[in-house]
């Protein structure tokens, strides 16, 4: 079977070129404001965790433009390009778009209820005192380089304050619609160089991220959660869709 290839660039469908303009405007943004006035911007809009005093609901959506560094931004928007081009030509720009943003948003959630859930579990063990000066305190600190040095008030910050950035979670989503419903084309791996088909890959990269969560990394600082929750939203939308297909299909033919 032929493998897909298309040029990173060229004539980019509307949505994939303006959700590439808007990253690095903001990425850009961020990078310029940071080093010239020291403001944070990411405090406003990179996504943190919901008992922070810091987050916001809009968060849901800004985080998705913000990115950590040059290398983070950029593997992020190759993704998108290679594989969010060939789903916008198919389904069109609409979907694509309310698929974008469904799994990066639902990446979002699936991600927060997990810092929910542990960061519950340390508050249990922490007097309401020391919780409301971590809340208070705690954001200041770690943007300062700094954290407290008792295990579970070091936790709380990180839990509390390490906000989480990026189109990863949607990405992933992306990744996964196209193994959906381009199962057999055949990807040419970068390391090592060789083919694999599409499905084989999303398949490796959910086990991965899966791995990672089963067996955590004491520096590892990835949102695993967000990357299969973007998957998971996009299989239930893409299921969702397709039983509205064949409904439809039941009553009007």
């Amino acid at each position: 079977m032929q493998g897909y290839r298309t040029p990173l660039l060229g004539n980019l469908p509307p949505v994939i070129k303006n959700l590439l303009i808007i990253n690095i405007l903001f990425f850009l943004a961020d990078f310029v404001i940071s080093s010239k006035t020291g403001i944070d911007i990411g405090k406003w809009l990179a996504l943190h965790n919901f008992q922070s005093v810091n987050f916001s609901p809009i968060q849901l959506v800004t985080y998705m433009f913000m990115h950590g560094n040059l290398t983070h931004i950029f593997f992020n928007m190759f993704a998108l390009v290679m594989f969010g081009r060939v789903l916008e030509q198919v389904w069109g720009g609409k979907r694509f778009y309310i698929y974008y943003f469904v799994t990066g948003i639902g990446a979002a959630l699936c991600q927060l209820c997990v810092l929910s859930i542990e960061t519950h579990s340390v508050m249990s063990s922490i007097s309401p005192e020391l919780v409301e000066h971590v809340m208070r305190e705690g954001y200041d600190a770690l943007m300062q380089g700094q954290n407290y040095v008792d295990p579970n008030l070091r936790k709380l910050n990180l839990l509390l304050n390490t906000p989480t950035v990026g189109a990863s979670g949607a990405v992933f989503g992306v990744l996964l619609a196209f193994g959906m419903m381009f199962p057999n084309v055949q990807l040419m791996l970068i390391f090592p160089p060789i083919p694999i088909k599409a499905k084989w890959f999303v398949l490796a990269y959910g086990l991965i991220e899966l791995f990672a969560i089963i067996v955590p990394s004491a520096n590892d600082n990835v949102a695993h959660f967000a990357h299969l929750g973007g998957m998971l939203f996009g299989f239930l939308l893409i299921k969702y869709w397709n039983k509205k297909i064949d409904t439809n299909r039941d009553i009007y033919f």
